[in-house]
């Protein structure tokens, strides 16, 4: 358990972090799962096109969190993001990083 804290509290902070430097939320779901409920000011902008919008991602010069369902395409798309140089951490699922970031 105590290990999990460790991890769970690190992830809190860097979210914290991000959100102070003004991070932009992408979420990575499909636009059908967008519509059913999202992040307040999130971006959507679906895994499967993600490589198309790299440039128009780095032009914007933030931070960058990604989530998803259940943090597993945010994952991908965290590599994605960070192979292409810009700076992104994977938020997880969508619902529980709205409430880290309340």
């Amino acid at each position: 358990m105590g290990l999990f804290n460790f991890l769970t509290s690190n992830k809190s902070e860097k979210i914290k972090e991000f959100k102070s430097r003004d991070a932009l939320i992408i979420d990575v779901r499909t636009k059908a799962e967008f519509i059913q409920g999202a992040i307040p000011g999130s971006k959507n902008i679906p895994l499967q096109v993600l490589n198309s919008q790299i440039n128009t991602i780095k032009k914007l010069n933030k931070p960058v969190i990604v989530c998803c369902a259940s943090g597993m395409r945010s994952g991908s798309a965290s590599s994605i993001l960070n192979s292409q140089g810009i700076e992104c951490m994977n938020g997880g699922g969508w619902y529980s990083l709205s409430n880290k970031l309340s």
